[in-house]
């Protein structure tokens, strides 16, 4: 199966999946994320603003942003990737449907601790399978420190062989 098939295959399922109320599994996701992040204690996160077919992390959001001074980071799509910005309402609707906070300032260097990943599906390698634009992958590469990676999804949808490149990215939690 090659991955752009892949892709498809689990999109549809994520699709159909996103029909149904997944609040109380998007809620233990979220729990499970908030664990890891009292383990390694990070000041700096880039989280997700969520679509609808991903897991809905904007509990998590509240949550750190309330009783937490842990520095949250959203994507702010820019060029073939992604710059991070400061997350902060109101959020607007941009390309892909994906909502974003204005640009404000964008910061070109950040080391951050813990980065959360939303994914269509994973290979057998554990490696990234996306939505094809490449944005996440671009952007990792130019870290210079590689953050605690914790990918999301509802659902596990895993292809049972090597259809990812050795770009593409890896965890080191996955939360289902």
């Amino acid at each position: 199966m090659s991955k752009k098939r892949f892709r498809s295959y689990c999109l549809k399922k994520l699709k159909f999946y996103s029909r149904v109320s997944n609040i109380k599994k998007d809620i233990q996701i979220c729990s499970t994320i908030l664990d890891i992040i009292d383990l390694y204690k990070p000041k700096k996160i880039l989280l997700y603003v969520p679509l609808s077919i991903e897991v809905d992390i904007n509990y998590l959001i509240k949550y750190l942003r309330r009783f937490t001074k842990i520095d949250i980071y959203v994507p702010y799509m820019s060029g073939d990737s992604f710059i991070a910005v400061k997350y902060r309402l109101p959020l607007q609707k941009k390309k892909f449907g994906i909502k974003e906070p204005k640009i404000s300032l964008s910061y070109k260097k950040i080391d951050f601790d813990i980065v959360v990943v939303p994914v269509v599906g994973i290979d057998v390698t554990y490696r990234r399978i996306g939505y094809g634009a490449g944005m996440y992958d671009r952007f990792f590469e130019r870290l210079e420190k590689k953050p605690i990676t914790i990918f999301t999804q509802r659902f596990l949808c895993k292809c049972n062989k090597t259809i990812t490149s050795s770009y593409d990215i890896k965890p080191d939690y996955i939360v289902v």
